[in-house]
């Protein structure tokens, strides 16, 4: 039996990962932010950039683990492969470890490494079906073992973790827009009902109104967005017991992440499911039940459909929608407990006018890897230091300036188009100051 058209509604809940305004007049006033001071010691860590490849093709391993042994700081390479790691003077005599789902992690002491270049191979892992001793046969009952493992899986601590957030907006290949900032995040226990809160540490940003003359893009939520990704924590959509019966399950594959045997379980919307709704692989502990990364996409195919819940107001005279909105999640385990690790959403807009030759094209796009975190029993974030759910990162774009703007703190590596438009930034600010 078909369910109401209120069973499955994709509410706002889930389209404020994303949420797109978009204006015909000037950005509306951006909200203060207040910043506190955070000062480092100079030449207490030395940096290590690198890529990371697979042993046997060379490619490039996309968003894969790296992290120093026996702590919980960390990053993740970029969409090219790139990491960079700071790693404080008192942690040199320990290991950094290389990660990724279906290749064998490699561990080396930092001593190895070279300032910058360091070229990390990754080893493919071979799967064989002997080595699991149950295979599931119902993807129905394996994605409900991993909601009733949820409990016994994820953090039921309270942590504070340090991470890094970016946000970007390109027209056609130009970015328009590009918001960094290091927070803090106040995450609650993973069965706790409560939102986590976020607290800005340092940020920047720039726009170039040029690019965005006509058609204004305003992104709601900032690093709250990223956090909504994660989906045992915030399940929404897919990991809801009450949405289970919109989606077909499929064990696609198996595969190993180190020493764990994971289950790729493929899902997507029932035919006879009218709006849009997701489809996209889990990755699953063979042992825990516990969702180890998670990569998904909206069903564009409806343009109307899906326009209307991504657009917030639209200029007169243009049709708009998405034609590709895809997310990702990844997760770190220690002591038995998994947690948050990063999340990256990725959407491309169209736009049609009515009485112009040529379309354009929007991409935006939001991550944020966690660096750093450690138990804690404050409370979380109060008053002013707590950023609003609706924050809209305020212009800070002199940070661009600073060759050294993060200090000690670890980001992702920016990609070469990246690094592009901020040595353009930089150049706009000296001829500023000329």
């Amino acid at each position: 039996m078909q369910a109401t058209q209120q069973s499955f509604r994709p509410k706002a809940h889930f389209f404020l990962l994303l949420l797109m305004a978009m204006l015909t007049t000037s950005l509306m006033a951006n909200e203060l932010v207040k910043k506190e001071k955070w000062v480092f010691e100079e030449g207490n860590y030395k940096e290590f950039k690198g890529k990371v490849v697979a042993a046997d093709s060379g490619d490039e391993l996309v968003f894969a683990n790296v992290s120093i042994e026996g702590t919980n700081i960390a990053t993740v390479t970029n969409s090219e492969g790139y990491f960079a790691l700071k790693v404080p003077n008192v942690m040199l005599t320990k290991s950094v470890t290389f990660s990724y789902i279906g290749y064998k992690k490699l561990t080396l002491p930092v001593s190895d490494l070279k300032a910058d270049k360091n070229k990390i191979k990754l080893e493919v892992l071979s799967v064989s079906l002997s080595a699991i001793t149950v295979f599931p046969k119902d993807p129905n009952l394996l994605i409900e073992a991993v909601l009733n493992h949820r409990k016994d899986n994820y953090s039921q601590d309270q942590n504070l973790m340090t991470a890094f957030y970016r946000e970007t907006i390109k027209k056609g290949r130009s970015y328009a827009s590009l918001t960094e900032a290091v927070v803090e995040v106040y995450k609650h226990p993973y069965t706790s009902q409560r939102d986590d809160a976020v607290k800005l540490m340092k940020g920047r940003k720039s726009v170039d109104f040029d690019k965005l003359d006509t058609v204004m893009f305003k992104l709601q939520g900032g690093p709250y967005s990223t956090l909504m990704l994660d989906i045992m924590k915030s399940p929404y959509m897919i990991l809801r017991y009450d949405q289970l019966d919109l989606y077909d399950f499929e064990i696609a594959n198996i595969t190993r992440q180190d020493d764990r045997i994971l289950y790729i379980l493929s899902f997507k919307q029932k035919e006879w499911v009218p709006e849009p709704l997701f489809y996209g692989s889990l990755y699953i502990d063979s042992e825990t039940m516990a969702i180890v990364s998670a990569s998904y996409n909206v069903n564009t195919e409806d343009k109307k459909a899906v326009a209307d819940l991504f657009i917030k107001r639209k200029p007169t005279g243009a049709e708009v929608y998405p034609t590709h909105a895809t997310y990702l999640v990844t997760y770190r385990e220690k002591g038995g407990r998994w947690m948050y690790a990063y999340s990256r959403g990725e959407i491309t807009f169209k736009v049609n006018w009515k009485r112009r030759l040529f379309n354009t094209n929007y991409h935006t796009g939001i991550e944020m890897a966690v660096t750093d975190w450690e138990k804690t029993n404050e409370k979380t974030f109060k008053g002013a230091e707590r950023l609003k759910r609706n924050i809209v990162m305020s212009d800070t774009e002199m940070g661009f300036a600073d060759a050294d703007f993060w200090g000690a703190y670890n980001v992702i590596e920016p990609e070469k188009s990246i690094e592009s438009a901020i040595k353009k930034i930089q150049k706009n600010l000296d001829k500023l100051h000329d």
